[in-house]
């Protein structure tokens, strides 16, 4: 049992180690060439970090106290196979390195990030990857954020890597005129990592709160290197602005909360303000085309700056969805818009645009949207069978049983 001081002293190495270990590892995987090395290196040095700095203090330059025993590692491993594989060289060179300048640190991190997101692995490839190097999450933490067995998850990452070598996926940041498709591609995992912590598709648990704060960090990590893209800057204005409203989401029965139900002054305000920030620097930069989260975290904008939720400007929402399906038309943005519809128009009108709607017979909210606007239409049977359609679907457990109180209400239950 650590003591007061210690306990302290033990979560603040923790911490350090945590942001520092990402770049570590993208510096070893630029220098080794090996990310099962890197890896390997990299967590020797967080293990040793972990037991001396709390004991010792942590150093005034941990990224280089933990760079200097990572290389030491991997050079152990390197000379170990330098007879049989001819590596000297490349271990003498690993033992007195030249500093990594923050321009070095900076680009390793890139090269790391469009590895994890290449678009030659599965998408569930790189969400794992990037879970894996980027937010220092085991194996076993993985399978657990993302609900498989730990031996799955353990193949999962393997072939990936042996994928990575095997097609010899390049460890750089894309060219110029490659770039704005492959940061979308980053975007998209970083976003999928933060809605599956935002709401969870399966399980007993709304929201799992690790995903939802590694799918932010991941977010600010993009945008710290690189700060002038309108896609970073719009994706983490998004991020913040969803999740200003995750103490106000869950009622007392643990059942989740419409907005229209929710409690505003729970709803975080610094991070509110920080997502505002960013929606203004995003369409700053965007003026004559726009990007799709930005225009995302536009929308997400309107909703938190409304006063209550008869306040909402659903003109400004609608005319948002608008721009957004000039950029981004897919079903599931028809389904949002149709529903701000009929908030401002009527449930007939929401209605009549959910039914045109093709491609979301698989998609719950598809169902539980209808059911709804049904139900307000005095649809009753109509409305229960919406609802029963839904939960045949996939929903973690608070949503399904929410949408289980709606249908006991409709049927007399």
């Amino acid at each position: 049992m650590l003591t007061g001081d210690a306990a302290t002293a033990a979560d603040v190495a923790a911490r350090v180690v945590r942001a520092e270990r990402p770049r570590i590892l993208a510096t070893l995987i630029r220098v080794t060439g090996s990310v099962d090395l890197a890896e390997d290196a990299t967590q020797d040095a967080v293990v040793r970090a972990l037991e001396s700095w709390p004991r010792d203090g942590v150093p005034d330059n941990p990224r280089g106290w933990l760079l200097v025993v990572a290389r030491r590692r991997a050079v152990d491993v390197i000379r170990r196979e330098a007879r049989r594989a001819g590596k000297e060289a490349e271990a003498v060179a690993l033992l007195d390195p030249a500093p990594d300048s923050p321009e070095a640190v900076r680009d390793d991190l890139l090269r790391l990030i469009f590895t994890c997101c290449h678009p030659a692995l599965s998408l569930d490839a790189q969400v794992a990857l990037a879970l894996r190097t980027l937010g220092g999450l085991t194996t076993a933490e993985v399978a657990r954020a993302l609900v498989v067995p730990e031996a799955t998850m353990t193949k999962r990452l393997t072939r990936a890597k042996q994928k990575i070598a095997r097609a010899r996926i390049p460890y750089r940041v894309p060219a110029a005129e490659d770039l704005p498709d492959r940061l979308s591609g980053v975007a998209a995992t970083v976003y999928l990592i933060f809605n599956e912590g935002y709401a969870a598709g399966a399980g007993d648990d709304l929201i799992r709160v690790g995903l939802a704060d590694e799918g932010i960090r991941l977010a600010r990590l993009l945008v710290e290197l690189m700060p002038d893209e309108p896609t970073g800057l719009g994706l983490l204005a998004l991020l913040l602005l969803q999740d200003s409203r995750r103490a106000a989401r869950i009622g007392d029965d643990g059942r989740p909360l419409l907005l229209s139900e929710q409690d505003r002054t729970r709803w975080d305000r610094a991070a509110i303000a920080a997502g505002v920030d960013l929606v203004g620097r995003g369409l700053r930069r965007t003026p004559g085309h726009p990007d799709r989260y930005v225009v995302q975290a536009a929308i997400a904008a309107c909703h938190a700056l409304a006063p209550s939720y008869d306040q909402t400007p659903w003109d400004a929402v609608i005319s948002w969805y608008d721009v957004l399906l000039t950029v981004h038309d897919t079903p599931v943005v028809r389904l949002n818009r149709a529903a701000a519809v009929a908030e401002r128009d009527g449930p007939a009108a929401g209605l009549a645009l959910v039914d045109a709607i093709v491609g979301l017979n698989g998609y719950p909210w598809f169902h539980a949207t209808r059911a709804e606007l049904l139900y307000r239409l005095g649809r009753s049977d109509e409305a229960a069978t919406a609802y029963q359609a839904a939960l045949a679907l996939d929903l973690n457990g608070p949503q399904a049983a929410r949408l289980r109180d709606r249908l006991a209400t409709l049927i007399g239950v």
